[in-house]
């Protein structure tokens, strides 16, 4: 599994409707709307490398307002939910 954060700036006319166009794309796991420099961050999980170019140069590069992105490519997963699936492997 690929997981990346992807900072998006916006356009001032897609404020309003960019969150849930960024939500229901495949690989965009979650998507935020956030204060700063940065309009929204998009969590992608996918399952290779491949994947993760074309969600990102392909579907997320296609939609109408976004005027700029900055995408980190994680090393590894540290999260909460991550860490308790590892050790449910075999569990009963």
């Amino acid at each position: 599994m690929t997981h990346a954060v992807v900072l998006i700036q916006a356009e001032r006319s897609a404020l309003t409707k960019l969150g849930g166009e960024l939500a229901s794309l495949d690989g965009v796991a979650e998507a935020y709307s956030v204060t700063g420099e940065w309009d929204f961050v998009a969590i992608l999980r996918v399952a290779d490398p491949e994947a993760l170019a074309s969600v990102v140069t392909e579907r997320l590069a296609g939609l109408p307002g976004i005027a700029r992105t900055y995408t980190m490519v994680a090393f590894e997963a540290y999260s909460q939910h991550d860490l308790e699936a590892m050790f449910s492997i075999g569990a009963r």
